[in-house]
C-alpha cells in the first residue's frame, strides 16, 4: 500500500506549477508520460475526428446536433479524469474562447467523482502526518462522507474529544494532474501555432490552470485560506468559519472542524431551523459583495455543499482551496462600470473594459460601443433590480467570442461565483435577480468610500451635463439604505462632503434657493399676520387680496423631503449634531449672504409690489 500512497511528483521536488520543471521530470521518466498519453489522446482525437467531419459535412449546423456534441465533450472530461474537469469548469466561464453553446454545458459540469478505498485514505493520513491513526483520533469513519475530483472528506474525533472533518486528498492524484497539464499544455501549443482562429492565448489558460489547480491541491495552502477568510469576517455576526487544527494538517490532509448544518437549497430543512431561506441568501449575497469589493479575497467556488444554514441562524462557508485575489483599481473600476452601465454611458463603459484589462489598449472601441448598446439598452431600461444577470452575460459572451476580449483570470472566477450564487438563489427565490440584490451594496460603497475614482463616479452618477438629477439621489440613497449595515451618521458625513465639494455646487444653490423660500415665507406669513391684526381702517387691502393668491413653490422642497424619507431611522437629531460642522465649512458663510440677497430681493420687490398697490 505504501508504493499507492507515495506521491511521486512531491519526491520529485514539485511543489509549485512550473511547466518547464515538469517537462524535465517527464523526460527523464518517459514511460509514465506515454501510458497516460496512450489513454488520452485516443479519446481526443476520435472525439475531434468527428467534429472536424461534421462540420465539414454541415451537421453542426444543427442546434440540437451541436448541443449532443457539446454535451459528449463535457462527458469525455469527465471520463478523462481531474485535470480535465478542472480545465472543463475554468473554460465554463470563458467566452472569449468558448461558443456559447459549449460554455452552457460546461455550466453543467460537476466535480464529483466516486470516492477510493477507506483503507487507503486511512494509509495517506498515516504517511503524511507521519502518526498512527489511533495516536491522532479516537474514532474515524472510513467511509468518506463525501467524494470531488481532488479528495474525499472522512468524520473523526479527535483525542481532545472535538469532531472534525477530515478532508483527504487523492493518491496519485498530482502525478495524474502534472501529466494532464503537460498534454493538455503541448496540445494548447499546436492549437495556438497552427490554428490561427484562435485568437486567446491557450498555453497561458492552461498555466494560469495549473497555477491555480497546484494551489488547491495544496492543502496547506487552503487552511491559509480559511484561517485569513475567518480573520476578514470574524466581526460579521452572520458568517461562520470552521477551525482549522494545523497540527493534524498537512499538504494532503487537512483536518477542520465538523460543521453541522443545512444547504441552502433544502428549503424545508433551513425552514425547520427556524430561518427564512430568502434571508440566508441575502446574507449569501452581502457576504459575497463584500468579499468582492471591500475584502478584495472573494470565495470562487459558492456551490450548495460549500455554504450551510446552522442553526444559530449563521452562514458557513466551506472548502477553501478556490479563492482569488481582486486588486484594490479592479474593484473601484468594476463599480465605475456599474455606474457607467446605469447611466447609459456605453462610451465610457467600453473604456472601463480596457482599464480592468478585458481589451488590449491598442484596440479599436468604435465598433464595440454599439455592441455593448445592443446587448445592455433593453437590460437597463428595466431597471438594475429587474435585471437578467445570466441572460446579460451570456449576450456578452457573443459579444466578447466576436471581438479581441482577453478575460482576467479573477473575472472569470467573479463570474463563476455570482453565477453559482445566483443559482442557489432562484432555487429559494424563482424571481431572484442577483444584481438587484447586489446594486444596494454598489450604492453604499458608492455613498461611503473615500476613494477618489468612487468620488468622482458619484459626481457622474448625479449629473446629467450640468444638470442635477434628484431622482437619482433619491434612487442611490434608497437603494443604499436596504443594505443592512449602512450607517446613517457616515450616510450623512458623505451627503454633506459632497454638498460641500465642488460638483455640489448646484446642489448648494438649490439648498440656497429653498432656504430663502422658507424665510421668505415665514416674513410673508408674519406680515400678513399683523396685517390682519391691525384695526380694518388701517389694515393694507393689497395685503389682504393676496393673502389666498401667494403660493410657494414648493417642487425643490418636496424633493429633499422625498431624499429624507427613504433613510429608514432617520431622526433630525442626527442633522442637529452636524450643524456645528456645516457652520465650519468655507463656503457656509457665502451660502449665508446669498440666501439673505434672495430673500432681501424678494422682499423688496413684494414691498415695492404692495405700495404700488399690485396684487403679491
Amino acid at each position: 500500500m505504501a508504493d499507492e500512497v507515495n506521491d511521486f511528483i512531491e519526491a520529485a521536488g514539485l511543489l509549485e506549477y512550473d511547466p518547464e520543471a515538469i517537462r524535465r521530470i517527464y523526460q527523464r521518466n518517459p514511460s509514465r508520460l506515454l501510458t497516460r498519453l496512450w489513454q488520452t489522446l485516443i479519446p481526443i482525437a476520435l472525439f475531434l475526428g468527428k467534429i472536424f467531419w461534421e462540420k465539414t459535412i454541415g451537421v453542426l449546423k444543427d442546434q440540437e446536433k451541436a448541443r449532443d456534441r457539446s454535451k459528449e465533450f463535457t462527458n469525455l472530461l469527465v471520463k478523462l479524469g481531474p485535470a480535465f474537469i478542472k480545465a472543463g469548469q475554468a473554460l465554463s466561464t470563458r467566452p472569449d474562447v468558448v461558443p456559447q453553446l459549449v460554455l452552457e454545458e460546461l455550466a453543467q459540469l460537476q466535480d464529483q467523482l466516486p470516492g477510493f478505498d477507506g483503507d487507503l485514505a486511512m494509509a495517506c493520513i498515516e504517511q503524511d502526518l507521519n502518526v498512527e491513526i489511533h495516536d491522532i483520533f479516537e474514532k474515524i469513519e472510513k467511509e468518506p462522507i463525501s467524494a470531488a475530483s481532488l479528495g474525499q472528506v472522512h468524520k473523526g474525533i479527535l483525542k481532545n474529544g472535538h469532531i472534525v472533518a477530515v478532508k483527504v486528498q487523492r493518491p496519485g492524484l498530482r502525478e495524474q494532474i502534472t501529466l494532464d497539464l503537460y498534454i493538455v499544455r503541448n496540445i494548447a501549443y499546436w492549437l495556438k501555432a497552427n490554428i490561427k482562429l484562435i485568437r486567446s492565448d491557450l498555453v497561458a489558460l492552461i498555466d494560469e490552470l495549473g497555477k491555480r489547480v497546484f494551489e488547491e491541491m495544496d492543502y496547506l495552502n487552503e487552511a491559509d485560506n480559511a484561517e485569513r477568510f475567518r480573520e476578514l469576517h470574524k466581526h460579521n455576526e452572520q458568517i461562520a468559519v470552521p477551525k482549522i487544527y494545523r497540527e493534524v494538517t498537512s499538504r494532503r490532509v487537512l483536518t477542520m472542524e465538523w460543521i453541522d448544518g443545512v444547504k441552502l437549497t433544502n428549503i424545508e430543512k433551513v425552514k425547520e431551523l427556524g430561518f427564512k431561506p430568502k434571508e440566508m441568501i441575502e446574507i449569501g449575497v452581502s457576504c459575497s459583495l463584500q468579499q468582492l469589493l471591500e475584502h478584495g479575497f472573494f470565495h470562487a467556488d459558492p456551490h450548495p455543499g460549500n455554504i450551510l444554514a446552522l442553526k444559530n441562524g449563521k452562514l458557513c462557508y466551506l472548502d477553501f482551496g478556490m479563492m482569488s485575489n481582486v486588486t484594490k483599481e479592479s474593484r473601484t473600476g468594476l463599480i465605475k462600470a456599474v455606474v457607467h452601465l446605469v447611466n447609459k454611458n456605453f462610451d465610457k463603459l467600453s473604456k472601463d473594459f480596457v482599464e480592468l484589462g478585458f481589451l488590449p489598449r491598442e484596440v479599436n472601441l468604435e465598433p464595440i460601443v454599439p455592441a455593448f448598446e445592443k446587448v445592455f439598452s433593453k437590460a437597463v431600461k428595466v431597471g438594475v433590480n429587474k435585471m437578467d444577470f445570466k441572460r446579460v452575460t451570456d449576450d456578452l459572451s457573443g459579444v466578447m467570442y466576436k471581438f479581441p476580449f482577453q478575460l482576467p483570470p479573477y473575472y472569470a472566477l467573479i463570474i463563476r461565483s455570482l453565477i453559482t450564487l445566483e443559482g442557489i438563489a432562484l432555487s429559494v427565490d424563482p424571481k431572484f435577480k442577483i444584481l438587484g440584490a447586489a446594486y444596494p451594496y454598489f450604492a453604499k460603497r458608492l455613498i461611503e468610500d473615500e476613494d477618489p475614482g468612487l468620488r468622482e463616479s458619484l459626481k457622474e452618477m448625479l449629473f446629467d451635463k450640468n444638470a442635477f438629477m434628484w431622482e437619482r439621489l433619491e434612487d442611490l440613497i434608497g437603494s443604499a439604505t436596504l443594505e443592512a449595515e449602512l450607517n446613517i451618521d457616515d450616510l450623512l458625513d458623505q451627503i454633506i462632503n459632497f454638498i460641500f465639494s465642488e460638483k455640489g455646487l448646484v446642489l448648494r444653490n438649490e439648498i440656497v434657493k429653498i432656504i430663502a423660500e422658507k424665510l421668505d415665507r415665514l416674513s410673508w406669513g408674519a406680515i400678513q399676520k399683523i396685517n390682519h391684526g391691525l384695526p380694518v381702517k388701517l389694515r393694507s387691502k393689497t395685503i389682504e387680496k393676496s393673502l389666498n393668491n401667494y403660493k410657494l413653490n414648493l417642487k425643490t422642497n418636496n424633493k429633499v423631503n422625498n431624499i429624507v424619507n427613504v433613510i429608514p431611522g432617520f431622526k433630525k437629531r442626527m442633522f442637529f449634531k452636524k450643524i456645528p460642522r456645516i457652520i465650519k465649512e468655507p463656503v457656509t458663510r457665502k451660502m449665508g449672504l446669498d440666501v439673505f440677497k434672495k430673500t432681501s430681493e424678494k422682499g423688496m420687490v413684494r414691498l415695492v409690489k404692495i405700495a404700488a398697490g399690485v396684487e403679491v
